[in-house]
């Protein structure tokens, strides 16, 4: 295969891991298979950029005096909020001109902003698709996924799925072996494809203002296998289930049933990847009570099987 440029796109205030973290992969790839990679940065002007978290980066040279490359990597960070006009006309000249153009986080913000997501199927990190979605409606925005393949296009979610997504094309363009053995040297997992959801972050973002409800999301966590109907919640919240359901979605932006749903999805997708507990096992601990109305929850929201995710996304021991 013939050597291949990785072009990071920087600018000031970029989040630092959504440059490291794609870096460190491919720089992983060079050294299972020299020859492999090219990686170089770049900045409008070539100078000096400072990171959201305060560390400055010097690039190897201006975004003008690069040649057109093979990936180009499009990170985020605060930084997104009021790009320089100059990135975004660079980008609308020179992004397609890429074979594979990527963003990390809320690089797909510049990405949309150049045009280049219009009419294609994107992510961004959770808290910031409902801004893609509004700002770029010709943009069809999906924030679940970790990240999304669309053509030669992929976007990614949170900082650390641009790891995986990295992987992702690693794999792609040498084979598995190579990026299970980066994976292993990051010490990271390889085993999350595009359309695992982002599910912790979601429930992160939902914390309730007021104690008695904070500590009944912690309760349904710890007891996804519990009865965690309405009735039952408003009882040990001590509300009427009318008034406990109006103020847990007040409070949390979700139904009591959908906040179920999910904690109990994220449950049992733990209990597949990180034990050994059958299908009808894991059923039961994360609440389904039968194997079928797990895989039909499965299904809708990951669009496969408990038993297909288990195969897919369990790590394979290492020997």
């Amino acid at each position: 295969m013939a050597q291949r440029t990785v072009l990071v796109v920087l600018f000031d205030h970029v989040q630092s891991l959504d440059v490291t973290g794609p870096v460190e992969v491919f720089a992983g790839a060079e050294t299972h298979t020299p020859g492999t990679y090219r990686i170089r940065t770049a900045s409008l002007d070539g100078a000096p950029v400072r990171t959201s978290s305060g560390l400055t980066v010097v690039p190897d040279r201006a975004l003008t005096a690069v040649p057109d490359p093979d990936t180009l990597i499009v990170p985020g960070g605060p930084g997104t909020r009021n790009p320089d006009p100059r990135l975004t006309e660079w980008l609308r000249a020179h992004g397609p001109r890429a074979r594979r153009l990527v963003s990390v986080c809320t690089g797909a913000i510049l990405l949309a902003g150049a045009g280049l997501l219009d009419g294609r199927r994107a992510t961004t990190h959770w808290a910031h698709s409902g801004r893609l979605a509004r700002d770029h409606p010709a943009v069809d925005v999906d924030p679940d996924p970790i990240y999304i393949r669309d053509g030669h296009v992929a976007t990614s979610a949170g900082v650390t799925s641009g790891i995986d997504l990295a992987l992702a094309l690693v794999e792609e363009d040498l084979d598995r072996d190579a990026a299970l053995s980066i994976a292993r040297h990051l010490v990271v997992f390889l085993r999350r494809p595009g359309n695992q959801a982002q599910f912790s972050a979601q429930l992160a973002a939902q914390t309730a203002r007021r104690e008695p409800l904070r500590e009944l999301q912690r309760w349904i966590t710890e007891h996804p296998g519990a009865d965690l109907g309405v009735e039952s919640l408003a009882a040990r919240a001590r509300l009427s289930p009318r008034h406990f359901a109006r103020a847990f979605r007040a409070e949390t932006g979700t139904t009591p049933g959908r906040y179920v749903d999910r904690v109990r999805l994220e449950h049992a997708r733990r209990l597949l990847e990180d034990t050994g507990d059958g299908v009808e096992e894991v059923s039961r601990a994360s609440g389904y009570g039968t194997p079928e109305t797990m895989r039909r929850a499965f299904v809708k929201a990951l669009g496969t099987s408990p038993a297909e995710y288990r195969r897919r996304f369990r790590p394979a021991p290492v020997h």
